[in-house]
């Protein structure tokens, strides 16, 4: 049985748990005559939990130790110069025996030995499932059957579901927390091996870059962090010089101005824009905006490169303008009805009001949103990888050619490349400082937000 169709069967016998508990709940009442500490759903759902949470545990547990358990009882069974071979060796030997075990074919001869333990492990793993089924079902029983009777109108169903709940709440915010700690180390921890082989000042105070780096461990040639710095803030500028204006003023009209029938209409037309695959902008913008400015640039007398940060800026502007409108609308859409009011009923007009009254309100959830729409352009790829152009020079041209730090961390793990090679963990150190400059920006939109935001009820 796949552990899916274990999941669904656990989910199954969870739900009829719950109409259980709810419907001896009720009859309890009835019969001793008594109010239920909590409402019957509560009876239901702590039922349904005490059911379903043992054997969800025992299924993890299982998943967690049962390929290392099967590991040792194979290896114990292999001849002796086999099972002392070192641990990439006997990996490579285990996964034919898996294939082997799975009745995937397998190149060469096989081996008498190999076909024993093929057999042993394929044996193991039946055994496994058919305990696992065993353990999981007379969890699934004595569980249901417990909570079952244990229902009575003094027991306090609903508090211990919030604390399950809340349990869970801790849980699912550890594993968020852990996580984003865990990749903040590991790349902290290969940015670290790179700056061995790079000086940091080099890294980044240097204004050229072209890294070349020896299969030993050397680092070569140029490596300065500025030009990616540099074409990173170019590009990301002329995304949020399209993408603020035209993203405030649809806002602005959608929020104070527009009737109700269009609002409802339009705004989930534009925000269709945010749907779209970034890939998908980044062909528009070689295929289409950059053969366009190259040719308004030949009108007008101007070299106007096709693959250019005007062309990647503009187009990731566009697909910034949902964002920003979106975010923005709902802020402004916050502003209490009762400034406006006051502000009319004392003569000014409504484009006056907006200037005077909804704007200066709304003003920090704004720039939060702006902000946040600075981090999503600068940490943006698809779009730059295929219409920036990638050209790591140090210039204030927005119509030249220029390169960001996204682009150069895909060009750096494409390929062939180790991952422990100095070549990849250039990119580590790239990425770790994109993360610090997002993370900077993120923080400060969130100190603005907090620190001038109006409470109004």
């Amino acid at each position: 049985m796949s552990n899916l169709m274990l999941i669904v069967i656990v989910l199954a016998v969870m739900a009829v748990a719950y109409q259980l508990g709810l419907t001896r709940s009720r009859k309890v009442a009835r019969q001793q005559g008594q109010s239920l500490h909590s409402r019957p759903g509560y009876y239901g759902m702590l039922v349904a939990l005490w059911c379903g949470i043992p054997a969800l545990l025992v299924f993890l547990l299982w998943a967690l130790l049962e390929p290392m358990v099967v590991r040792a009882l194979v290896v114990s069974e292999l001849p002796p110069d086999i099972a002392g071979l070192s641990s990439q060796q006997l990996d490579v030997v285990l996964r034919r025996l898996n294939d082997m075990a799975s009745g995937f074919g397998v190149a060469g001869e096989v081996a008498p030995w190999e076909a024993a333990a093929a057999e042993h492990l394929d044996r193991l793993r039946r055994i496994g499932d058919l305990a696992r089924l065993a353990v999981m079902a007379s969890l699934l029983l004595v569980g249901l059957v417990w909570a079952w009777r244990r229902i009575a109108p003094q027991l306090r169903a609903r508090n211990h579901v919030e604390q399950v709940v809340h349990l869970l709440l801790v849980l699912c915010s550890g594993v968020a927390i852990l996580t984003t700690v865990g990749i903040v180390l590991s790349m902290l921890g290969e940015a670290m091996r790179f700056f061995s082989f790079v000086s940091p000042m080099d890294f980044f105070f240097g204004t050229q870059w072209n890294p070349r780096f020896s299969t030993v461990g050397h680092g070569e040639g140029d490596f300065g962090l500025l030009p990616l710095l540099w074409g990173t803030l170019m590009v990301s500028a002329i995304a949020l010089a399209v993408a603020v204006p035209i993203g405030l003023m649809t806002a602005i009209y959608m929020a104070e101005y527009a009737p109700s029938w269009l609002r409802a209409v339009a705004k989930p037309i534009i925000e269709v824009l945010a749907g779209i695959p970034t890939i998908v902008y980044g062909v528009f913008a070689l295929m289409v905006v950059g053969p366009f400015f190259h040719n308004v640039g030949d009108l007008i007398g101007v070299e106007i490169r096709a693959t250019s940060a005007l062309t990647a800026g503009v187009v990731m502007g566009i697909m910034i303008i949902p964002f920003v409108s979106s975010l923005s609308d709902d802020i402004i859409t916050q502003v209490p009805q009762s400034l406006r009011d006051g502000s009319l009923g004392l003569g000014a007009t409504r484009s006056e009001t907006i200037r005077q009254v909804v704007l200066p309100a709304a003003l920090p959830g704004i720039v939060g949103a702006f902000l946040l729409a600075a981090s999503r352009a600068i940490g943006e790829t698809m779009i730059v990888v295929l219409a920036a152009g990638n050209s790591p020079i140090l210039h204030a041209n927005p119509l030249e050619a220029v390169s960001t730090v996204t682009i150069t961390i895909v060009n750096q793990l494409t390929g062939d490349t180790d991952f422990a090679s100095p070549q990849s963990l250039v990119a580590f150190a790239l990425g770790l400082t994109l993360f610090v400059i997002t993370l900077a920006l993120n923080v400060v939109a969130l100190y603005i937000v907090r620190k001038y935001r109006e409470q109004y009820d």
